[in-house]
């Protein structure tokens, strides 16, 4: 697979945001697959505890895309899964802790999930802009 990269707001490695779910039946479905339906109209695909794919179920694109502990690849060549907190914030200052979701967010388009205990990333996720927009839900776009 090469080396495994993230491009905030685009993809991660070969898999990229807004593709249509059709282009993934043969990944999503393999008998390890886990899957959830997160509320009505967002499903997530958990491929073995490499990345979770999230689709709009209105208009079937990719919407998110995180990756999980046995993910080995990097964001901006320099964060990975592990990493303390404090290393990410000095690498990428635009991250700033939402109290809310309890997440790391960036405005382009990086979502970075911390262990409460050891301050390390646990999940790096990159999303399409729509994600924040309202009516995001309906699907056109």
């Amino acid at each position: 697979m090469g080396t495994l990269i993230f491009l905030p707001k685009k993809s991660v490695a070969y898999l990229n945001l807004y593709s249509h779910i059709s282009g993934f039946y043969r990944l999503l479905s393999a008998q390890d697959v886990k899957v959830t339906l997160l509320g009505k109209f967002l499903i997530r695909y958990e491929i073995t505890n490499m990345v979770d794919l999230w689709f709009n179920l209105i208009n079937g694109k990719l919407v998110k895309i995180t990756a999980l502990r046995n993910y080995a690849g990097m964001l901006f060549d320099k964060i990975r899964i592990g990493v303390p907190i404090d290393d990410v914030l000095e690498i990428e200052p635009s991250l700033v802790y939402d109290e809310f979701e309890e997440v790391y967010c960036s405005p382009k388009g990086i979502y970075i999930e911390t262990d409460p205990i050891t301050d390390r990333v646990l999940w790096i996720s990159v999303f399409v802009k729509e994600l924040e927009c309202h009516g995001f839900e309906n699907g056109k776009w």
